[in-house]
């Protein structure tokens, strides 16, 4: 068993380079590669390999070398073929994302059909619903809950592949956002040696510099290591918007017998930079009236967060039909941030008028810390009655989110009053008690922002604000879940029967005088079927609830009216499921209907600008196509395209002015097509090209009920690559947005815009010793 799983681990190990054959390859008549032995040479490596051995808990490396992933764990838990999965799951291999010379999540969603940038934060629209990383219900690792960075996008340095389970995951997962949830995968130790380094310099003085090495501690191996690390700055298009991440992550695995096996992984992060508030504009003008690298940051600004995520797990087989999983998470965040930011709002002037080139400026000053702690364990059983075949799956989940003692918050904004304190609105009534501008017009605690000046980025004294002092008491978030699943296969029809009942609590000032708790419950069912047309085509179909509480932070604001009910969710979803060219590509072609219950929207209170409101109920239907894998040896091709129509659809009194409207940042179409050739004899071997096209047509921003909506225009952006081997070396070369189109990801209003990257260039240079 040993010799199998070191196999195993071998065949499965992952690779420095998806642009060129190993050294020692060579092709079959039906595209196969065939190598005289599996050493150092694989990191050049196979497309694909057929042998695989089904896993019970993702602890090796996936079989593919390619953009193609033919297995997961995240829609079920098990490793099953994903064309035997009844649910759309999209992905990104790491092959992919180090040919587009991706470093965030958010440079690669593109890839995936329905799924959107939001804004630059770690913020996505799937299927027209919002998932954000602030929240404990859209961003999972190694499938367990991590707290994550809102501002931030997530860093690719030690991910294996990006995977999104398309629609409410609640049945295996408890809360979770309707539109998807989105899991990284992180690489794992291999047995044998393998050192990479790589670097990369390109416009806005980037330069990101990793490191990958692993292999055995000893000789038998039963002790693998590997150590990723990454050091990445950029100085951004946008002014003042430099960022520095540090990356470590050291990974154990020990396998003291044939069916034992314990994992340890660790990852430190810290991040040092300004949060990007959005590129704000005139309240009389376009979109281009400002440059897209304005921001409104301060000169003395700053973003500091520190992540620390603690993984433990272990994996026995009883027998081969009976297994037991066990994994542990510890997962912590801390946020220390200093910045200038709008405060939606352009200055009044001494007649109540906006000026429209103005912007209300606040200072927030704040510290958070928050402690997750998740658990998650499950025993799979395998068992054969007459002719059907049944993988069984029963597990236990316990997942905690506190927000520590000694989180903080002061903001200094508004307008400055005689009596020495100050007020967020200006009344003209009572003009005589505001203090007054040499002009006339109030004046504000914080300079505002001068859309018409040059000089608002310069450092700013926080000594002359008067702050206000924001409670962020303490509070706790956990739940239990107990879930059943049934994988069942007769013939060709296999099915897919879940259920899983849910214990969501709210604990609200935790260990004060003031603590309340809430405790909301949720029984999640699951139904889908797959039916194999023949060997090349599958047909599914599925029917599955979802379940996400309100956050702690909106429960606990008295001035936003709640409690309020949880969201409630409900997808219906069929379609086809194919593997072409021998298996080396593969199709999904999806049809959806999604709704989802009790969205929390802004009242649009004059007299109370934080006052919520629950919307009845919004639907999304679309079709999604996602074409993924190579048609040649040495070209590879990835490819999607979405049609989705999301909306409010019943509301309390069906009045809302943005009744019918499309979501916010969600394009009614979006298509995307990436393509790498490797020419492989004559003068120009091992010279190959990529060249990618990503389109999207118009999205809306969203404030308040959105009667104003800004509109934000399609695009489409033309990406192309360059690349070269020369025995352990590789040289890469990208060029990004190469028509130089003006163009924006996503936004809110005209305060909030968010554009994307001019014309970039980079270069990486990639060595395996």
């Amino acid at each position: 068993m040993v010799k199998r799983l070191h196999s195993c681990l071998l065949l499965t190990g992952t690779l420095l380079y998806s642009a060129a054959l190993p050294l020692n390859a060579q092709t079959n008549s039906l595209g196969k590669v065939t190598t005289d032995s599996l050493t150092q040479d694989t990191l050049f490596s196979t497309p694909y390999l057929h042998d695989q051995v089904l896993q019970t808990v993702e602890v090796i490396g996936r079989n593919e070398r390619s953009y193609k992933n033919t297995n997961s764990f995240i829609g079920t838990k098990t490793e099953t073929p994903l064309k035997d999965i009844p649910q759309s799951i999209g992905y990104v291999t790491k092959e992919l994302v180090r040919d587009q010379g991706a470093t965030t999540v958010n440079e690669v969603v593109k890839n995936i059909s329905g799924v959107n940038q939001y804004t630059f934060y770690n913020d996505f629209s799937i299927r027209g619903f919002r998932t954000t990383g602030n929240r404990n219900s859209g961003n999972l690792v190694n499938g367990m809950r991590a707290q994550t960075s809102l501002w931030k996008q997530q860093s690719l340095a030690n991910i294996e592949r990006v995977e999104v389970i398309k629609g409410p995951a609640s049945a295996l997962f408890g809360n979770a956002a309707p539109g998807g949830v989105i899991n990284r995968v992180t690489k794992k130790p291999l047995p044998y040696q393998r050192n990479t380094v790589s670097t990369t310099v390109g416009s806005f003085n980037t330069l990101n510099t990793y490191g990958d090495f692993t292999g055995p501690l000893d000789k038998k191996n039963t002790l693998l290591y590997r150590l990723n690390i990454g050091y990445e700055h950029t100085d951004s298009y946008r002014d003042l918007q430099a960022n520095t991440n540090y990356i470590i992550a050291p990974s154990f695995s020990f396998l003291p017998t044939q069916r034992t096996r314990f994992n340890v992984d660790i990852v430190y992060q810290h991040t040092n930079g300004k949060v990007d508030r959005g590129q704000p504009i005139f309240g009389d003008g376009d979109l281009n009236s400002v440059p897209i690298s304005r921001s409104l940051s301060a000169t003395n600004d700053y973003l500091k967060e520190n992540l620390v995520n603690i993984t433990l797990g272990v994996t026995h087989k009883f027998t081969d039909n009976l297994s037991f999983n066990a994994t542990y998470l510890n997962s912590s965040y801390d946020e220390d941030l200093r910045e200038h930011n709008q405060a939606n709002a352009y200055v009044k002037l001494a007649d109540g008028t906006q000026s429209p080139s103005r912007i209300l400026m606040q200072c927030l000053v704040r510290q958070r810390h928050f402690r997750n702690n998740s658990f998650n364990t499950y025993f799979n059983y395998n068992v054969s009655t007459g002719p059907v075949n049944h993988r069984i799956l029963l597990g236990y989940d316990y997942f905690q989110m506190a927000q520590q003692a000694g989180s903080s918050a002061m903001t200094a904004g508004g307008y400055l009053l005689k009596d020495g304190t100050t007020t967020t609105a200006f009344k003209p009534a009572n003009i005589a008690k505001y203090v007054l501008d040499k002009d006339g017009n109030p004046r504000t605690n914080v300079p505002y922002y001068d859309l018409t000046s040059n000089n608002n980025n310069i450092e700013r004294d926080y000594s002359k604000y008067i702050f206000v002092s924001t409670a962020l008491s303490p509070y706790l978030q956990y739940s239990h879940g107990i879930y059943l699943q049934e994988q069942m296969e007769v013939g060709p029809v296999k099915l897919l029967l879940g259920i899983r009942q849910e214990i969501f609590t709210d604990v609200l000032n935790y260990k004060t005088n003031k603590e309340t708790r809430t405790t909301q419950h949720a029984f999640i069912p699951r139904l889908g079927a797959v039916v194999s047309i023949n060997k090349n085509l599958n047909v599914y179909g599925t029917w599955v609830k979802g379940f996400e509480p309100q956050s702690a932070s909106v429960q606990g604001n008295p001035n936003t009216g709640g409690p309020f009910d949880p969201e409630y969710s409900q997808l219906l979803e069929a379609g086809l499921k194919g593997e072409w060219f021998d298996k080396r590509l593969s199709t999904t072609l999806s049809f959806f209907h999604l709704q989802k219950r009790n969205t929390l929207y802004n009242a649009n209170d004059a007299n109370n600008p934080e006052l919520l409101e629950q919307v009845g109920e919004e639907t999304s239907k679309g079709i999604e196509l996602d074409v993924a894998g190579f048609i040649l040896p040495n070209w590879s091709v990835v490819a999607n395209y979405a049609y989705t129509h999301a909306a409010i659809t019943k509301t309390a009194t069906d009045s809302e002015k943005d009744f019918g409207m499309q979501r916010p940042n969600t394009p009614r179409n979006a298509f995307n097509i990436w393509s790498k050739y490797i020419i492989q004899t004559g003068t120009l071997r091992n010279f190959g090209f990529g060249l990618g096209w990503n389109a999207v047509t118009k999205r809306y921003g969203q404030v308040g009920r959105r009667e104003n909506t800004t509109i934000y225009p399609g695009y489409g952006l033309i990406n192309a690559a360059l690349y070269y081997r020369l025995r352990n070396l590789q040289v890469q070369l990208n060029l990004d947005n190469a028509m130089n189109k003006v163009y924006w990801v996503g936004g809110y209003d005209k305060l909030r815009s968010f554009p994307g990257a001019p014309r970039n260039i980079k270069a990486t240079v990639t060595y395996k010793f």
